[in-house]
């Protein structure tokens, strides 16, 4: 559920730019860019340039700033002129989702703070570890990066442009949401099958709650009652009730589901299953299952209520998919033409 909300870096354009809204920014890993993406006609209509294979992204509607994770460990000062990073290999990023068996990267990374009306990256922030997913605070004032091999999270002061804290949540963190109000994160832990639950006014675990096998990417519903996490070692997805702390559904779904978004009204739950192929949409109230093949391996997801679409990315090819809600079927796809569509940031600009 999507709301729109110091090294210059030249911005490459396909057709002259007006930044009008709605927009999508698409971190296309190791093709080191960010695609531009006009919602209106699901056209590409720029790139921002020298990212450091970049996964994570995310934004707020307070913040003027697009945040950037990166995969890239960074070996030396920031240069001038940063040369394009070595692109991680499959094999790599693997070991940075749970069930890897090399040992935990200790390997700083940077952050990169994005400003999309000018088009280029404004700052770079040195963080703990790489950094897989990101989040940025309701307010815009912090960013959150997750640090999948190091066992936590870096909270960045948006003003300094400093890191404030960090904080050991527990093994193979990876993915992080803010609540509405910014006075809960909570960050999935895929390595122990919990959610830490940290209030944001002093920085400190207050709770771990209990997850499917190995939870990854995370949502809150539409009251922000409940959060829906999907289990990429359990094929299913979890509802946690949040007062109680307690797991009050577990959906079946596709084998190590990883995308997973819903529906602005609450009806619906839509899960993307990587590894089988297809993506799920569940009906909240009644709890049926409507589902579409969609090969090869669907990966991120969200959907845009006001549009009526949801956008799936595709692991393996540089595509994003966008199908209508209510019948699944695809209505076109979007050529990315390299790279790999991760962490989908939709703001009005």
């Amino acid at each position: 559920m999507k709301k729109y909300g110091i090294v210059f870096i030249a911005i490459s354009l396909l057709s002259p730019m007006v930044l009008a809204g709605p927009l999508m920014y698409v971190p296309t890993g190791n093709a080191n860019d960010i695609a531009i993406i006009d919602l209106n006609t699901d056209k590409i209509i720029g790139y921002i340039d020298e990212l450091e294979n970049a996964h994570g992204l995310s934004s707020s509607p307070a913040s003027e700033y697009l945040v950037a994770g990166s995969m890239q460990p960074l070996e030396h000062e920031i240069p001038s002129s940063p040369d394009k990073p070595t692109a991680i290999t499959e094999a790599e990023h693997a070991a940075h989702h749970s069930g890897g068996d090399n040992e935990p990267s200790t390997s700083e990374s940077y952050l990169s703070i994005v400003h999309p009306k000018h088009g280029h990256v404004m700052r770079r922030v040195a963080v703990q570890g790489l950094t897989h997913h990101t989040a940025v605070s309701p307010d815009g004032k912090v960013a959150v990066a997750v640090h999948s091999g190091s066992g936590g999270i870096s909270v960045v002061n948006l003003d300094t442009m400093s890191v404030i804290k960090t904080i050991d949540t527990g093994q193979w963190p990876n993915y992080a949401i803010f609540t509405q109000d910014g006075e809960r994160l909570y960050v999935s832990n895929a390595g122990e099958n919990s959610i830490s639950e940290i209030d944001t006014r002093n920085w400190k675990v207050v709770r771990d709650l209990k997850a499917g096998k190995e939870p990854e990417h995370i949502v809150l519903g539409k009251r922000g009652q409940t959060l829906y996490t999907a289990n990429k070692g359990g094929a299913t997805a979890s509802a946690i009730d949040l007062k109680s702390g307690q797991v009050k559904h577990t959906y079946e779904v596709g084998n190590k589901p990883h995308g997973i978004d819903v529906s602005d009204d609450g009806r619906w739950l839509f899960v993307a299953s990587k590894k089988d192929g297809f993506v799920t949409r569940i009906n909240l109230s009644s709890g049926k299952h409507k589902t579409v093949d969609l090969n090869p391996a669907p990966y991120h997801l969200t959907y845009i209520n006001n549009l009526n679409k949801v956008y799936v990315s595709s692991r393996k090819e540089s595509k994003i998919w966008v199908l209508d809600p209510v019948t699944l079927v695809v209505n076109h796809t979007i050529d990315l033409g390299k790279g790999v569509a991760h962490q989908m940031v939709i703001r009005s600009e």
